[in-house]
């Protein structure tokens, strides 16, 4: 049975999802091949010392775990970081020094950030869990006390960082059928099995995209393709939006650039990919490709 995009993945909008259908002209497409499935990716140790736009003071590691920090947004009103029980000082410093707090920082004071017009005020951080990847540190949980001036309120401010990721749609053509790739695997989040697009996070903060999403595809499906092959939907969103999709900004900062590819496969190709298993082993993933028709 035909099974629809539009069911598939939560994340993307409908009129995204069947934009796809009409980006590109019917006689678009381009090669690719099936290697064999690439099992490795090393994780790069990274480590930001804190931006320019901000001053700070650490406290030594035999007294109580705060950070204090000044924002431009905001200035004469220091904002205390503070460690919950539990949370080494290493892991208070790299917490405060990963790249994912500090865009967030950064976001606070950017373009639409939520200090930038001061109707909003920042009074402290509670670092509540690390978890790294590697070296680095992959996921960040903290609660922000930020307050509405005007209502003399706190807005709700629990924050599970993960920093941005990618979403690929892969239309296969084959004999006059169109096939979209989707992969299966366990989202223990969820408590179940999830069928998705194939999807990553971006392994640092320099903003590779495309080369993650490349690097995904061949990851999650066996597929090598060519960055020139990808066409990224997201940049046809309206400037509003930046251009990026928020999965679930009441609770986590996650932004996801979708890119789609399709071209054009034999019947070999569709059979060989059905039912596939992949995935990086040594990182947990254990996933199984399906191929169903795309409506």
């Amino acid at each position: 049975m035909a099974l629809r995009l539009t069911d598939l993945h939560s994340s993307l909008s409908p009129s995204l999802l069947t934009f796809s259908k009409r980006l590109l002209p019917s006689s678009y497409s381009s090669s690719f091949y099936l290697p064999s499935l690439q099992t490795r990716r090393k994780s790069t140790p990274f480590f930001c010392l804190g931006s320019s736009s901000s001053t700070s003071s650490m406290a030594s590691e035999s007294s109580s775990l705060t950070h204090t920090i000044t924002l431009p947004g905001q200035p004469g009103y220091p904002v205390q970081i503070v460690a919950a029980p539990g949370i080494s000082p290493s892991e208070f410093r790299s917490a405060i020094e990963s790249s994912l707090f500090q865009q967030w920082l950064k976001n606070l004071q950017g373009e639409k950030g939520a200090l930038t017009y001061g109707d909003m005020s920042l009074n402290k951080v509670l670092i509540q869990g690390v978890d790294y990847f590697g070296k680095r540190v992959g996921f960040l949980k903290f609660k922000a006390d930020i307050v509405d001036k005007e209502m003399g309120k706190k807005v709700p401010g629990i924050v599970f960082a993960r920093g941005p990721a990618v979403a690929i749609l892969i239309l296969l053509e084959s004999e006059g059928e169109t096939y979209a790739v989707l992969t299966e695997q366990v989202r223990v989040p969820t408590g179940r099995f999830v069928l998705e697009l194939p999807a990553g996070m971006l392994d640092d903060d320099k903003g590779d995209f495309l080369g993650t999403a490349v690097r995904e595809i061949e990851e999650e499906t066996g597929i090598h393709l060519n960055k020139e092959d990808m066409v990224e939907l997201t940049a046809f969103l309206d400037p509003s939006t930046e251009r990026k999709i928020f999965t679930s900004p009441g609770g986590c900062d996650e932004e996801t650039s979708v890119f789609l590819y399709k071209g054009q496969v034999s019947r070999e190709i569709i059979q060989q990919l059905q039912g596939k298993k992949t995935g990086l082993r040594e990182h947990g993933e254990f996933i199984k490709v399906h191929v169903v028709p795309y409506t």
